[in-house]
């Protein structure tokens, strides 16, 4: 490869533009076409719509208009078990060239594979790509990213497709933007951002963006024009008739320390401190695993089923052998007995699970239960993805979720509170930009460039 080809490999599809929909399924809702439509004409898109407002069948319906307009298949790229959840749907709505490859070999033109199982088809074979649940990326190594956003700089069209976009820190919409190949990041970040050290090197440790105050409505004007919105059907116009939830009960369940806290020079403290740091954390999450268990335990045994939230192999199996009628499913389980478990909970088979927010806490419609007890820590996304799988419309019973930490823990749930509020902020700002949208004049360098003599 020359110099000339690898620059070639580097730079983005000039095509950034959809085309006219052929196709829109007569049993849509009135707020869903609009989104296909405006989906499939915009060809590069975020669609950032909340839990159970018809994510699946949207991108079932582009991917039909791309298999039309284009005669090549279509990827759909899903959550682990959620695949499944498209073929359902499919089949309600009458689609039904689509299939699921767990191999890589297909027959059909709508092909539906898991993230975890990429790297099983050839990239080549498609002008058209969708990320169902895309936010989960950053759940996944290096490696996946890495060979997925590489992939997406050369398809013609590319969706992301998430209910949670980037809700606690705005200039990662940055990296959704450069995926679908419009404003590079860094570029993002100098026309819209500062920070403190008066520099653009992300990789600064104490670097602190922040949206400049005069930028925000440009910025949300922009986000705008390459995405579309929506938390409920009024957001777009359309009546929320038909799509409100039922009541969310959040308890916060405090259980005490027990155990004395130990400094780093090894002496025993006479009183337990609220934990700040994440090492902290992790300390009181060990000290208190046993009565954390042992309360989600109580909580979960006066529901008939339920999903319990962990985050540590310890806790998971602490649970396990609390609840002789719960299941757990575990990062080191192969890909088929995951799939086998949710599956199983999903029908009812299984009444408690036992699981992770890293692992299942993305796209799975769990409307049958309305009962979770969740170990919160810092990351809003896991906690909001976690109860969506509930509380999404589609549930007819009021969901109650059992926070349980331990008293010093409560930094933890300041900082949730916090986030909530800010993933709303985003919500308002680009609700509010809606339609709108902004250009920018890229500067036209006119002097001749001076070579040095040497060459």
């Amino acid at each position: 490869m020359n110099y000339n080809e690898f620059l070639e490999r580097k730079k983005h599809s000039a095509i950034n533009y959809g085309i006219e929909p052929t196709f829109i399924p007569d049993k849509m809702f009135d707020f869903q076409k609009h989104v296909t439509e405006y989906a499939i004409k915009k060809g590069r898109c975020a669609v950032f719509l909340d839990t159970g407002l018809g994510k699946t069948i949207i991108e079932l319906a582009i991917a039909t208009n791309y298999v039309r307009h284009t005669g090549k298949p279509v990827l759909i790229i899903t959550p682990l078990a959620v695949a499944d959840q498209h073929l359902r749907e499919a089949e309600k709505f009458g689609i039904d060239d689509v299939e699921h490859t767990k191999t890589g070999q297909y027959s059909k033109k709508i092909i539906l594979i898991n993230y975890e199982r990429l790297d099983k088809v050839d990239y080549n074979d498609f002008d058209c790509v969708i990320l169902d649940e895309s936010s989960i990326l950053k759940n996944f190594d290096g490696a996946i990213r890495n060979q997925l956003t590489t992939f997406l700089k050369k398809v013609k069209y590319r969706y992301l497709f998430t209910a949670t976009p980037s809700p606690n820190d705005f200039i990662e919409l940055g990296t959704s933007s450069e995926a679908l190949g419009y404003m590079p990041y860094m570029e993002m970040l100098q026309k819209f951002f500062a920070n403190n050290e008066n520099n653009i090197r992300p990789q600064e440790i104490a670097c602190k963006w922040y949206l400049k105050p005069h930028a925000k409505d440009d910025f949300f004007k922009w986000v705008s024009g390459w995405s579309i919105s929506m938390k409920k059907p009024s957001d777009l116009g359309f009546s929320d008739e038909r799509f409100i939830l039922p009541e969310l009960v959040v308890n916060n369940h405090f259980v005490k320390n027990d155990k004395n806290w130990i400094d780093e020079n090894g002496q025993i403290s006479m009183f337990n401190k609220i934990a700040k740091t994440m090492t902290e954390v992790r300390l009181e999450q060990k000290m208190t695993i046993e009565n954390r268990c042992n309360k989600a335990f109580e909580l979960a045994s006066q529901h008939d089923t339920s999903v319990y939230w962990c985050n540590f192999n310890y806790e998971s199996e602490m649970l396990g052998e609390l609840d002789k009628n719960a299941v757990q499913i575990m990062g080191s389980m192969n890909i088929e007995k995951k799939e086998e478990i949710l599956k199983a909970f999903a029908t009812g088979e299984i009444k408690k699970l036992i699981t992770k927010p890293k692992m299942t806490a993305f796209g799975l419609n769990w409307q049958h239960c309305n009962h979770t007890v969740f170990f919160p820590t810092w990351s809003y996304e896991q906690w909001y993805q976690s109860i969506r799988r509930f509380w999404r419309f589609g549930q007819t019973k009021p969901v109650i979720a059992d926070r349980v930490f331990s008293d010093g823990q409560t930094r933890v749930l300041d900082a949730l509170d916090l986030k909530t509020a800010k993933a709303i902020e985003l919500f308002d700002y680009l609700n509010s930009h809606i339609n709108s949208n902004i250009t920018f004049k890229k500067e036209v360098l006119t002097q001749q460039i001076q070579k040095p003599k040497f060459i």
